[in-house]
């Protein structure tokens, strides 16, 4: 939560590739200096410091995003976050070959520290470049990134006009938040979009653990139901609208949790088969919640709310890790609890209208009028979007 709500301003200040290099050597070393600690408070000291200003999603994230076309964006984001879900696999592999867990902090905190050679590797973003006046950096890396492609976009490249982004403070943009009825009851619902999303991803990778069978193997299918949902999300997001397939992933999983304390013990096939799938649907929706927070807030404030709306969704990462207390009560009440949490998440999805088939809004007045379905450019193409084609 506080790694959100700094390491995002960070990147918008100094870069985001700056920013990815400084978490990813950040995270490394002090994942490597966890596998030292010889108290539990200066574990937990450096367990906090690197959620706070060792993790480079989000710089990774913005930059991904920033870097693509915006008729690709949508691909291009699941893609990307496919990576977490290898990255899931392996560290099961690792955990089950390296039982020992100072050696297994040590060799998956290692690669962490090859972030510095980003330094050759990266390009910095061209949009962040022109907002912050560099145009002639901006400049060659299009035409490096044309030239890679096979593209001639030389006569194109002297018309790229910028200037210097100038938005609202933050203090400012949650004052013109609270101000609008519409948009303050998006921040509601994406808020417990993104609390429930966390609450139950998280909370069903901690307990599938405690299913049957081996508990690395569980552990590696939840990382491989991340892989495919990010694929499902993706076809889903282009094919479809994002409001009704949100609302069926959050319910379908709900009855699955809510099933699952009620299959047969001895169907072992049958058990892990309900929890994947559950697993796959929260995965799924969790994607459509990136892509659909963003496009129900205006430009001017879209970046601050999704970083907000992450933030405030880090209780539900925080709250998980502690479900698997509940068994002491009953075995079946952590997946009783997810179910609990998903319904609702798709419940007040009904409060928001669809963004599928509207522009992006640019203004505060544009998105409320979002609200009655409402339109000013039916091509679905804003004035952001057709400054954006030059590149």
């Amino acid at each position: 939560m506080l790694g959100l709500l700094t390491v995002g301003p960070l990147s918008d200040r100094f870069g985001r590739k700056t920013l990815v290099i400084m978490t990813g050597v950040a995270g490394g070393t002090l994942g490597i200096a966890k596998s030292f600690a010889t108290s539990y408070w200066l574990y937990v000291t450096l367990e906090f410091l690197e959620a706070a200003i060792g993790d480079p999603i989000s710089p990774i994230y913005t930059l991904a995003i920033e870097m693509v076309a915006s008729k690709s964006r949508a691909t291009y984001t699941t893609i990307c976050m496919t990576g977490a879900g290898v990255g899931g696999i392996l560290f099961a592999l690792a955990a089950w070959m390296i039982p020992y867990w100072r050696t297994l902090l040590r060799v998956i905190y290692a690669p962490g520290l090859l972030a510095i050679f980003f330094i050759y590797l990266l390009d910095e973003s061209p949009r962040w470049l022109l907002a912050n006046g560099k145009k002639d950096k901006a400049v060659r890396i299009i035409t490096k990134a044309a030239k890679l492609n096979k593209m001639d976009k030389e006569e194109h490249l002297n018309l790229i006009s910028y200037e210097k982004d100038k938005g609202p403070s933050f203090a400012t943009v949650i004052r013109d938040t609270f101000k609008s009825t519409s948009l303050l009851k998006r921040l509601f619902v994406c808020s417990i979009w993104w609390i429930a999303g966390t609450f139950v991803y998280f909370g069903l990778i901690v307990n599938s653990t405690f299913l049957e069978g081996n508990k690395y193997l569980n552990f590696g299918l939840t990382a491989t139901m991340k892989c495919v949902g990010n694929f499902c999300a993706g076809n889903i997001i282009n094919k479809f609208n994002r409001k009704v397939p949100l609302i069926v992933c959050f319910v379908a999983c709900a009855i699955l949790c809510a099933g699952q304390p009620f299959l047969p013990k001895n169907l072992l096939w049958l058990q892990i088969t309900n929890y994947m799938v559950g697993f796959l649907l929260s995965c799924t929706s969790f994607c459509i919640i990136y892509i659909f927070t963003s496009e129900l807030f205006p430009t001017q404030s879209r970046n601050s709310m999704h970083a907000l709306c992450s933030a405030v969704g880090r209780i539900g990462s925080m709250i998980s890790p502690q479900t698997p207390l509940l068994i002491v009560y009953w075995s079946g009440l952590p997946t009783l609890t997810f179910a609990v949490v998903s319904l609702t998440a798709g419940l007040v999805t009904l409060l928001v209208p669809d963004t599928t088939d509207q522009s992006l809004p640019d203004t505060v007045r544009q998105a409320e009028k979002m609200e009655t379905n409402i339109s000013t450019n039916h091509s679905g193409l804003n004035l952001d979007e057709k400054s954006m084609r030059t590149f």
